[in-house]
């Protein structure tokens, strides 16, 4: 009897929403536990007014009282539609979902992605995602799903898809081929920092140029070579059966296959083309329009920028730029032009009855990634009203300003605790506004300059994004490989979807610790004027 039951209990999988509801309780109920343990920190940041250190001290917030779950009520639906990857996840499914069902997905695989390699088609996937990553958060919603369906038209698994498209952006936000989002939010506290050292030290936003676009070759190159080495072998398996049942499917039925006239494939074609003509010229005249909403001083253009601003890259990348803030909504809005207007050339869409049906067959699968993303909202929300991920960091920094290295050694060091601060605190502007007044100014004097420090920040931050929960777009990457999971009775939960791309983790970090450490023993430029030491 005890044996069965041991068997029962190891073929016990939790659904990734009951793994989302553990983690709640556990919170909660950890949070409790610390705030009884007097559990805080204190740390120091710049002001960034008279640059004088100001003392914070944080401590556990109880959430496991009567106190603790009337926020959690209270501030539910809050919490889930204020969650961003809700909003961008739904409005970029829309659009994937017309682009598909008019066929121009179709049409592009057969014309353009089946005659190129798949090792190409994932570098391109992969370098892609990487520079996305200059407009906060968009690639993953859009790659994602986009890198799934390249994959599957490709008769490739499109987990394998799924996993070289989050990878990329994850493993890869802390860098791009240009500025973007993130020197904007960084750079005031780098600033701030180095000017507790030298109070007229400026910080350019080319600071990392240089650095940016090596690496985010090097990143795609090294990424793709674990995808096609390492990932794409561990689902090839089941695929090629499904290729060889399909293909036994088809030789049976070659006769009824052979009896569509050659007229009526002819028309088809003909349709196809027209409807690739009509979509083209759609999408090239939605991106003239966009281009031309984010360039100032022409007539009735600079619609998308924060003309509050001084600067250009401000006013674009700006926290109040309606470029960032609508940028999700532009590329939705690409996609669903462009396939209507293929799907009509096509006659793919003969009226709008075919439009509402066909489209929706595509997002019959969003009911239960809606209860997803919900619990994370839930489960992230409550974690960071804890201050744990907060107090976690602000030890970090405290750890990091004790220690009596310097040079390499303390550049590891620092690299290695940053990347751990990032499975609790995962948002870079919030570290780097904790560990930037510790790190910046004795490194500063150890001739390291904060513009290689704030890349080194960037670096650490990608590098374990992407194993952690709280990573807020984390559950988009979990949904998508349980959309395409064909083993139903084995959903894949947190900790299996952390498995599938653990080899990726290891070896990026890696590389991102012997670029950093290369970059700074030769002393190459980081950018136009600057390099790693002062």
């Amino acid at each position: 009897m005890n044996k069965k039951k041991k068997m029962r209990l190891k073929k016990l999988k939790l659904h990734p929403i009951s793994i989302y509801l553990i983690l709640i309780m556990i919170t909660v109920i950890l949070s409790g536990i610390l705030s009884a343990l007097n559990f805080q920190t204190t740390y120091s940041t710049v002001s960034s007014t008279d640059l004088s250190i100001v003392q914070n001290t944080v401590q556990v917030e109880n959430l496991f009282n009567f106190d603790g779950l009337k926020y959690i009520i209270s501030n539910a639906t809050r919490n889930f539609i204020s969650f961003a990857p809700l909003s961008m996840f739904l409005m970029i499914a829309i659009g994937i979902s017309i682009l598909d069902s008019s066929g121009c997905f179709d049409f592009l695989n057969k014309k353009f992605f089946s005659k190129i390699s798949n090792k190409i088609v994932t570098f391109l996937i992969i370098f892609i995602a990487t520079i996305s990553t200059i407009i906060n958060d968009i690639g993953y919603v859009v790659l994602i799903p986009i890198a799934a369906s390249i994959y599957e038209r490709k008769g490739r698994n499109p987990i394998s898809g799924i996993i070289a498209a989050f990878c990329g952006v994850v493993f890869g936000s802390g860098t791009t081929i240009f500025v973007g989002s993130s020197e904007v939010s960084l750079i005031p506290y780098t600033t701030a920092a180095a000017r507790l050292v030298d109070e007229t030290y400026h910080v350019s936003l080319l600071s990392n140029l240089y650095i940016m676009i090596i690496t985010t070759i090097i990143l795609s190159i090294v990424g793709t070579i674990i995808v096609e080495k390492i990932i794409v072998p561990q689902f090839g398996k089941v695929k090629e059966k499904e290729i060889e049942k399909k293909d036994l499917i088809e030789s049976e039925n070659v006769e009824i296959i052979d009896v569509v006239s050659e007229e009526e494939k002819l028309n088809q074609e003909y349709l196809e083309k027209r409807g690739f003509k009509y979509g083209l010229i759609a999408f090239l005249v939605m991106i003239t329009v966009f281009i031309y909403s984010v360039i100032p001083g022409l007539p009735l253009s600079g619609l998308l920028l924060d003309m509050s601003e001084k600067t250009y890259l401000k006013q674009i990348f700006g926290d109040n730029s309606y470029f960032q803030d609508g940028f999700t909504y532009m590329m939705s809005l690409l996609f669903i032009i462009t396939g209507l207007f293929y799907g009509i050339g096509s006659r793919k869409f003969k009226n709008d009855k075919d439009i509402f049906e066909k489209s929706h067959d595509n997002l019959r699968d969003l009911g239960g990634v809606i209860i997803l993303i919900f619990l994370a909202s839930q489960f992230i929300a409550i974690f960071k009203k804890t201050n744990i991920g907060v107090i976690i960091t602000g030890i970090v920094a405290n750890v990091i300003d004790s220690l009596t290295f310097s040079g390499v050694p303390l550049l590891i060091i620092s690299i290695l605790l940053i990347a751990f601060a990032a499975l609790f605190l995962t948002t870079a502007g919030g570290k780097w506004e904790i560990l930037a007044p510790v790190i910046v100014p004795p490194l500063m004097q150890s001739n390291i300059s904060p513009q290689f420090l704030q890349f080194v920040l960037r670096a650490s931050d990608s590098m374990t994004k992407g194993i952690t929960p709280l990573s807020a777009f984390f559950v988009i990457y979990l949904a998508y490989v349980n959309i395409y999971n064909r083993d139903s009775d084995n959903p894949i939960g947190i900790f299996k979807a952390v498995k599938l791309i653990m080899p990726y983790f290891l070896i990026i970090s890696i590389t991102w610790l012997l670029v950093l450490i290369g970059w700074y023993i030769i002393g190459l430029p980081i950018g136009p004027g600057v390099k790693p030491i002062v």
